[in-house]
């Protein structure tokens, strides 16, 4: 992929405030909904980083808030990460180091397969495209850094 930007270090690229817009698409019904909140990425105490993300999340015209929480690890090669849920769970690896990274996550007979760019320094989008016999989704997140305060 051509015109992405490599992100020698995840957690330095990812720390600090991000505004989120995310569009969310059953593909079986066509039903839709959207995310829009904000992101932050804070450091956790021995590494790594917090990820907490809130906002408002309307599905078929029906907005209620919404929030998730990450841990963001140090991986395994330097410069990469490891995606665990807030309980310690592992979710995915992560590796910026060419501006783009695809990943897999097993979810009880789903399947989610997920797709990461990093557009510049201040935007960059996941794609997640989920499928078995309980979902079949498309998730695409687009991240823009909030200018510190």
């Amino acid at each position: 992929m051509s015109g992405l930007l490599p992100v020698p270090d995840a957690s330095a690229y990812l720390r600090g405030e991000w505004r989120v817009l995310r569009s969310v698409r059953d593909l079986a019904s066509g039903a839709g909904g959207e995310f829009s909140g904000t992101t932050v990425f804070s450091p956790l105490d021995g590494g790594g980083l917090l990820h907490r993300e809130t906002g408002t999340f309307v599905w078929q015209g029906v907005p209620r808030p919404a929030e998730r929480t990450l841990r963001f690890l140090p991986g395994a090669a330097p410069g990469t990460v490891d995606v665990r849920f807030a309980d310690g769970r592992p979710f995915h690896d992560l590796d910026l180091t060419t501006g783009h990274w695809r990943t897999e996550h097993p979810c009880a007979a789903d399947l989610y397969r997920g797709e990461f760019a990093v557009y510049d320094e201040d935007h960059w989008r996941t794609t997640w495209r989920v499928g078995g016999p309980a979902k079949d989704q498309l998730l695409v997140t687009d991240y823009t850094r909030d200018p510190p305060a």
